[in-house]
């Protein structure tokens, strides 16, 4: 059985600060993880050799794809292949991408133990999971992203934007007129859609 060898290809992404690099293999079997120079990249040595770069402030690995996040002061037609060219070369030449796999949670931390009693919140909450995990979150990591629900108190939804969303100007109106506006119509209980700062 032979290797087939990884190819990657560059995908724009709406932020315009993120650049979408795409395996056509499995580069991440858990949950999308998110990387700045602040972070600890000891779980991806792929992340930090890319982190060394001085134009790139972030790197966020999901399924099969890396989103990387360069500084204003260089413009893409400039870094862009010799980024595809080093994530290829790196995973053809047996580089780890993640050390460890991150398993997203479901539930919220943030609801007062006393709300996490109420067998009605507690069901709103796995609808909103549920529309997230089936509608939006598809569309939101094809643009490079990740969306994760935090919490749901008094018909109010926090979520967390990562990876292309964060810091898109895009962002707010993608989370108020196509978040918000899907998860009223499938969870009439919703009012709000807000999106917290990881």
């Amino acid at each position: 059985m032979t290797n087939v060898p990884v190819t990657i290809y560059a995908e724009m992404t709406p932020n315009p600060s993120v650049m979408k690099f795409v395996a056509n293999k499995v580069l991440n079997a858990g949950s999308p993880v998110d990387f700045t120079t602040s972070s600890d990249v000891s779980t991806s040595p792929l992340a930090a050799k890319l982190l060394n770069f001085p134009f790139v402030e972030g790197v966020f690995v999901a399924n099969n794809y890396v989103s990387v996040t360069k500084s204003h002061q260089i413009e893409w037609d400039m870094v862009m292949t010799e980024l595809r060219e080093f994530v290829r070369d790196f995973i053809n030449d047996g580089g780890v991408v993640l050390t460890e796999v991150v398993i997203r949670e479901t539930a919220t931390t943030s609801i007062p133990s006393a709300e996490a009693l109420n067998v009605a919140t507690c069901e709103i909450d796995q609808k909103i999971i549920d529309a997230l995990d089936e509608y939006i979150r598809p569309a939101v990591e094809s643009d490079g992203g990740s969306i994760d629900f935090k919490s749901y108190v008094d018909g109010k939804v926090n979520v967390v934007l990562r990876g292309a969303c964060s810091g898109c100007p895009s962002s707010t109106v993608t989370l108020k007129q196509g978040i918000e506006g899907l998860l009223k119509k499938l969870v009439p209980e919703v009012t709000e859609v807000v999106s917290e700062a990881l």
